[in-house]
């Protein structure tokens, strides 16, 4: 029996039209984070698309973008983007929901580039939750965004929300604490007003918080569901390649990661290693 893979579908896409084919884009995707959060949506792509060169840009030296004005983060954004663009990136992901609350619309307008951004997983949470309670866990930037206040508006309009900023939550996972007594402390101060408010479902708001969900799980206990936007996100990059005839070609297992930091290198490495799970990889100080 054959089954239908990812080249079949690669293979269909180039001899649609007629059978007349399209070249594969050997080109890598572009993916930014304030820091190395974004890892959490290389993951689900990497898993998605294994035969897709991959570019990575941790914005470490200017992490948190939380703590950032709107205006400063557009700023942070572009010089990335374009960074990405003249090192051959076909598509961008803004893997980071901050980030895609304050500039997605602005970086749509200023380059042709496709990008995908990311946005709290208000929709998919308002449709499973059983008790009509969930809690969002985000950056102050995202929780006061437009765009997030949209979703709540279209999405989550009879459905009771709590949100809940967490300050420090995102530096826990820049310097590789993910299970220390510290972070554990942080997070259930967070999260008291969850449990408090009986939800049933919580929404990870930002990139680097679903390397804590086992952490959040525990504390938040059985009964309550954890959800992210990365495997949502995974899917629309594959479907937007798609659509413009941008796939790769390029056989799985020699598809390639190169990481990029404003940050500390030796430092960023590190982390990267732990999150990636991967003990050879290199990252490379770019300062923009």
């Amino acid at each position: 029996m054959h089954t239908t893979g990812y080249n079949d579908i690669l293979r269909w896409n180039i001899l649609k039209d007629g059978g007349e084919a399209t070249l594969p884009n050997p080109n890598p995707i572009g993916i930014f984070d304030s820091g190395v959060g974004g890892i959490s949506v290389l993951k689900e792509i990497r898993l998605l698309m294994p035969g897709e060169d991959i570019l990575y840009y941790a914005d470490s030296a200017h992490c948190p973008y939380g703590a950032q004005p709107p205006e400063y983060i557009r700023l942070r954004t572009t010089a990335i983007t374009r960074f990405l663009i003249d090192a051959g990136a076909k598509l961008i992901v803004a893997a980071c929901n901050t980030a895609s609350i304050a500039s997605l619309d602005y970086l749509r307008h200023e380059f042709q580039i496709p990008i995908v951004g990311m946005e709290p997983a208000i929709k998919p949470a308002a449709k499973i939750t059983r008790n009509g309670k969930i809690g969002v866990l985000a950056t102050g930037v995202t929780l006061n965004g437009d765009r997030f206040n949209s979703l709540l508006t279209r999405f989550a309009d009879n459905i009771e929300v709590i949100n809940v900023p967490c300050p420090g939550l995102v530096e826990q996972v820049e310097t590789g604490q993910l299970d220390t007594p510290e972070t554990a402390e942080l997070l259930s101060n967070f999260l008291q007003p969850l449990i408090t408010g009986d939800v049933d479902t919580v929404v990870l708001g930002c990139t680097h918080y679903p390397f804590l969900r086992p952490l959040v799980e525990a504390i938040m206990g059985t009964g309550v569901t954890v959800i992210d936007t990365g495997c949502a996100v995974a899917k629309r990059v594959y479907q937007v390649l798609q659509e413009e005839d941008l796939l790769a070609d390029t056989p799985p297992g020699k598809a390639t990661e190169t990481f990029y930091t404003s940050g500390d290198a030796d430092l960023v490495r590190q982390v990267i290693r732990h999150l990636w799970q991967h003990p050879n990889i290199s990252v490379e100080y770019i300062a923009l």
